[in-house]
Formats: C-alpha cells, structure tokens, sequence
C-alpha cells in the first residue's frame, strides 16, 4: 500500500539535517484541491508565505484515507493574514483563536483554518503560551505524537522532521522527542496516545515501555483535566480498535481513578462485550458499561466527566436490564420480549436502547431483526370502549390493559374488530 501513495522519484526519499521529505501523488489528495483552496494558495503565493497542510490530515493521507478535516499551517502571522485577506477581500469569521494564531478564511462557501507557526513558551498541563514562529521544525517538536507532527506542500512534498512516517508504516505510536515532556505539557496526551494506539497499531501489547512508564508517573495529571475533553478522547477510544486492551491498560497504569472510570471496573467482562459488540458499531457507552456495577457507579462517571443525558440514560439502562431482560428459554429466537417491553415502555428511545443492549450481549440474529422491526400500531382506543358503553375511567383503563395483553399473544396480529370481541359491554 505504501508503496503506492509515492511518485517514483519520492520512493526513497531523502534526509536533510533529520529532515525526511518525498513526494505524495494520490488520489485523495488532488481531491482536495477545490476553487476555494487553489484560491487560497494564491493569495499566500502572491504575498510570499509558505502554506502547508498540517497535522491530523497529512496522517491521513499517508494511510490511504481522505481526510474529514483540513487544517493550515504557514510563516506568516495572525496579523499578516488579516491584511493579506483584506486585500484580497476575502471574509474572516469565527476568529478567537487568533490569539493562538488562528485566522478563519472564507473562500468559495469552504472555510480554512490557518495557523501561524508556534512554540510553546510555557506550559501548565492544560494550557500553552506560545509565540510564533516561522520554523517548520520548531512548530512540529510541539506536537504530540510524530504521526501527528509532519506537513505536507500543496505541491504534493512531505516534511517529516521526527519519523512519523516510518512510525506510521510500522504501526508504532511514539511521543515526539521525551515521552515525560510531552506528557507534562498537556496531560491529556495521555489519553491521545491511547486514542491513536487504537486507529494506527496492529497488535494490541506493541506499546515502548519508556512509554508506559512516561504515563504510569504522570497520570496524577488528569485529574486536573476538564471532564468534557476527558471523555472525548474516552468515547472514540473505546469504539476504536484494541479497546479492551487499553481500557485494562489504564487499570494497571492507575488512571481509572482520574478520569470517572469505577474503581473495580470489571475488565473481563469489558473484554467478552467487546468481542461481542466490535463489528456492529456500538455506542462508546454499550462498551463502556461493562465496567459498572451499580447505577451508583454511573452517577460519579457522569459527575466526573458530563456526558450527555442519552449517553447516561444509555448507561443506566443497560446496567439495569443486562440482568432484568432476558430472551425466552422456550422460543430463544423469538424477539417477543423485547418487543413487549417496547410496546409497554416508557422508556425513551427503547428501541436502540434495546439494540445496544443486544450488541452488549452479542445476541447477532435478534439484533438484526429488531433493527427493522416497526412498531405495531395498537387498534384499540379509549373511544372505542366508549361507544362500548364503558364509561369508568378506570374501568376503561384495566380494559384496555387487558386488550392489549391479548394483542400481543395474538404477536399484535389482531384486528380492531377481533379484541372488541373481548369486550363485555
């Protein structure tokens, strides 16, 4: 594959004082290429700036994919930017990262981010203070991991200052330069190390140990991480490749604690819902709530990182009825539990509650059928028992429970007419 992203002239590429370049020809990246980048490059050609594709998106690219996001990289500053766009009388919007050296362009209805080129000044775990600068090396020694620290030219020429394409081609995830420093400098890093293991490394224990060790001394540092960034970094993780493995890795590095995961978080039995849930794209939480014991232990996760009332009610759901809901011993093929308990709930959403629920336990067949199946519409009304000369509210309400448990024996097949007959008037 590898082979494949290169012109024949960048094969082997070359270095240049740790400076590795070639050149990348592909598919995926002419696309990029629209009316509002080409016009774009020009504005910063014309005003003598280099402008380079950055980060995320050059990884990408490397690995065959077309990136969702693009982000910019150049030598010019925030304040350089602003007079070449208002020259040019292209529109900026959205411009508080400026103080960071971000500039938002508008061009041809597509938006670019821009960045000046940066290096950190001071650093708090959090947060950076940075000046700009116009080295490309100097900006990708800040970065976190190396896959993450290359540029790409819009002419196609990679700019690899700390091997993060070898490391890309042998599925190693490394720290730029000092795993400890890079770790201190924002501790979330942790959690982007075990992110990026799961979308780039091909054997689940392939880790360097100076790593494990860099992580192990300084997971303390995430308790001073807000729960919101916390739990992006968690949820695509745990629907990333290697999961079990890295949620039971952060047990034996003591990280659970730091982070809202319960304390004896049950990895075993994360590792059978993992097995059973990975190839039918299940929410993070069906993953994630193996490892809780009690609606209790859910409350504190949410507490500690504010996930959203679905991803909650997610989790208590399926902490409650793992063990309540269970498919029938005499028809186990029949998915009349479930759709009972769909008819009857008032739980909202039951239905894909339900479904993550059987990716949970890895019930494949059930859970196929209960992705198309629609629910019935119940024929019966309170006006019907009305006409019936039902008048009690009560006396219709037991009625109508009544005609509906018949309903569903019937499997919701019987007419209006055949439960009315049920009726005493």
């Amino acid at each position: 594959m590898w082979s494949s992203l290169l012109s024949p002239r960048g094969r082997a590429g070359f270095c240049l004082r740790g400076l590795f370049t070639m050149r990348l020809k592909t598919g995926d990246f002419q696309s990029l290429f629209s009316d509002g980048l080409n016009a774009l490059a020009e504005v910063f050609e014309k005003h003598q700036h280099e402008l380079r594709i950055a980060g995320g998106a050059v990884r990408d690219l490397l690995s065959g994919k077309r990136p969702e996001d693009v982000d910019f990289a150049t030598t010019a500053t925030p304040e350089e930017m602003k007079h070449m766009f208002q020259r040019a009388g292209i529109r900026m919007i959205n411009n508080k990262g400026e103080r960071h050296g971000t500039i938002t362009a508008r061009l041809h209805n597509e938006n670019f981010e821009v960045t000046t080129l940066r290096v950190d000044v001071e650093t708090d775990g959090r947060h950076a203070e940075v000046e700009f600068t116009t080295d490309w090396q100097k900006d990708a020694e800040r970065r976190d991991l190396t896959i993450n620290s290359m540029f790409l030219g819009l002419d196609g020429t990679l700019y690899d200052y700390f091997k993060g394409y070898e490391d890309l081609q042998n599925r190693k995830v490394r720290f730029v330069g000092s795993a400890e420093q890079r770790i201190q400098e924002d501790y979330l890093r942790i959690l982007r190390y075990f992110r990026f293991y799961g979308r780039v490394a091909l054997n689940p224990g392939d880790h360097d140990p100076e790593t494990l060790a860099a992580i192990r001394k300084n997971g303390h540092g995430l308790a001073s991480i807000s729960g919101e960034r916390i739990w992006v970094e968690v949820k695509k993780m745990v629907i990333g490749n290697h999961a079990a493995h890295l949620l039971e890795l952060m047990y034996i590095l003591e990280l659970a604690q730091y982070i809202g995961l319960p304390p004896g978080g049950n990895v075993e039995d994360v590792k059978q819902v993992w097995k059973n849930a990975k190839d039918h794209s299940p929410k993070p939480m069906t993953i994630l709530a193996a490892l809780f014991q009690c609606p209790e232990e859910v409350e504190k996760m949410d507490i500690r990182l504010k996930v959203s009332r679905e991803e909650k009610n997610l989790a208590l759901f399926l902490v409650k009825y793992r063990q309540e809901l269970h498919k029938s011993q005499d028809e186990p093929d029949s998915l009349k539990p479930f759709t009972d308990f769909i008819t009857d709930s008032r739980e909202l959403d039951s239905q894909s509650k339900l479904c993550e629920l059987l990716k949970y336990r890895g019930e494949e067949k059930l859970l196929a059928e209960l992705r198309t199946w629609s629910i019935p519409h119940f024929p019966i009304s309170g006006h019907d028992l009305r006409r019936m000369g039902i008048t009690s509210g009560k006396d219709i309400g037991a009625t109508l429970q009544k005609l509906r448990d018949i309903w569903k024996k019937s499997g919701y097949q019987m007419d209006k007419d055949e439960l009315l007959s049920y009726v005493k008037a």
